[in-house]
């Protein structure tokens, strides 16, 4: 049988990892409680958020039993890593409504079977701490001249670290100490960002407990041009439908950059690493081919298999003059709106199709919004009911983002 570790570095999940050899060994010995922490700063998941959740499920079908953390306990603190600034203070509602919505899409990538995923709401452990017992008991293992070397603090000392934030390493190393405690987990995995938290963590169950726990980081996934995976101009790509459309969640996969789509196929996807190698080799038009499939599956993982047809119908009617478009997303506003007129940019935005007049603006400079097929090159201009066609109003951004925008009745 193939070790985890093995389909983990095969596919691309590993950046950093504590003893290779000996926790090679362990996970090819016995079934591993692994872990990874989510802090729920919003009600969504987006797609970079999947890596970690990909890699725990390859685990869990080599055998091993995972554990997610929702950080309702270090959500109320704020986690520094990455940040230039102090992240905003959330509320106990705020977290707890954010609990619920990112748990709701974990079993989309984390089957029910044997050995199931267990949930944990680290609010429940850490909200229970007293203060001073836990100075005594956790805080005597850390050395501060050692914590503000690490990366998630370094980067912060000239420009101001809380003492709120300086608390969540050892909060995680905690979190890391509990689930040992009462789970028996022995693995702790997250983003590259996390290896100084995650050392931190191992290190407090050798010293406190005098056993040997492991860690595993995975790399900042970027695109070919350098973007931050799931980010765009116009915003992150959720999971949640309501935040980004499963016909815009669809198309920002399938206009991967070529030299992306093998990598992508091997990390957000569960397609066998064969097939993902010969649709990775394909070249010239015959690579698109490849991108519907990861598009195809990636969105089926997500939303469904229905609704990833649907999708794929709709973008095959678009791109191809077939007449399906039920998938492309479709906006409703009140009539009253094309019966007075709007400017581009007050239309777009009032129809939440894009964020603000700037962005619009910033797309038209760069010539990629077009009104029924019609390229625009000027915010000011009224669109009203006259650009009704068939009852619609067609709004396309680049290349192959397409919204509708129809009256109310």
């Amino acid at each position: 049988m193939v070790n985890a570790l093995d389909i983990l570095r095969e596919r691309g999940f590993i950046k950093q990892l504590t003893h290779d050899e000996p926790l090679k060994d362990l996970l090819g010995r016995k079934s591993v409680t692994c872990y990874v922490g989510l802090d729920p700063t919003a009600d969504s998941l987006h797609i970079g958020h999947t890596v970690p959740i990909m890699a725990l499920a390859h685990l869990q079908r080599a055998g091993h039993r995972p554990i997610v953390i929702l950080g309702g306990g270090t959500a109320m603190i704020g986690d520094p890593s990455g940040k230039t600034d102090m992240r905003p203070m959330l509320t106990a509602l705020q977290i707890e409504h954010n609990v619920r919505g990112i748990a709701a899409q974990l079993d989309r990538f984390l089957t029910a079977d044997e050995p199931r995923p267990t949930y944990l709401n680290n609010n429940a452990w850490l909200s229970e701490l007293a203060y001073i017992p836990f100075l005594r008991e956790v805080g005597v293992h850390f050395s501060v001249n050692r914590m503000l070397t690490a990366e998630c603090y370094k980067g912060r000392l000239d420009g101001g670290l809380s003492f709120i934030e300086f608390n969540y390493m050892l909060l995680q190393s905690y979190d890391f100490l509990h689930l040992y405690r009462n789970y028996g987990c022995r693995l702790q995995m997250g983003g590259d960002d996390q290896w100084s938290n995650i050392l931190a963590g191992a290190d407090l169950i050798r010293r406190v407990e005098r056993e040997e726990c492991y860690g595993i980081t995975y790399p900042l996934v970027t695109t070919a041009g350098g973007k931050k995976m799931g980010k765009t101009e116009a915003g992150a790509i959720w999971l949640d439908a309501e935040r980004t459309t499963v016909h815009d969640f669809y198309q920002y996969w399938r206009n991967t950059h070529d030299a992306d789509v093998e990598r992508f196929l091997a990390i957000f996807t569960f397609l066998p690493m064969s097939e993902v190698r010969r649709l990775g080799q394909l070249a010239g038009q015959d690579i698109n081919e490849a991108k519907k499939i990861l598009a195809f599956e990636t969105t089926k993982l997500v939303h469904g298999e229905d609704k990833a047809k649907k999708a794929e119908l709709a973008a095959t009617a678009l791109f191809a003059g077939g007449e399906d478009n039920t998938g492309v997303p479709t906006v409703y506003i009140a009539p009253h709106i094309l019966e007075e007129g709007r400017s581009v940019a007050d239309l777009l935005v009032e129809a939440n199709i894009m964020s603000s007049k700037g962005e619009v603006k910033r797309l038209i400079q760069g010539g990629g919004l077009y009104i029924n097929s019609a390229r625009i090159d000027n915010a000011d201009l009224v669109v009203d009911k006259n650009f009704l066609t068939a009852g619609r109003i067609e709004v396309r951004r680049g290349k192959k983002s397409f919204t509708y925008i129809k009256p109310s009745h």
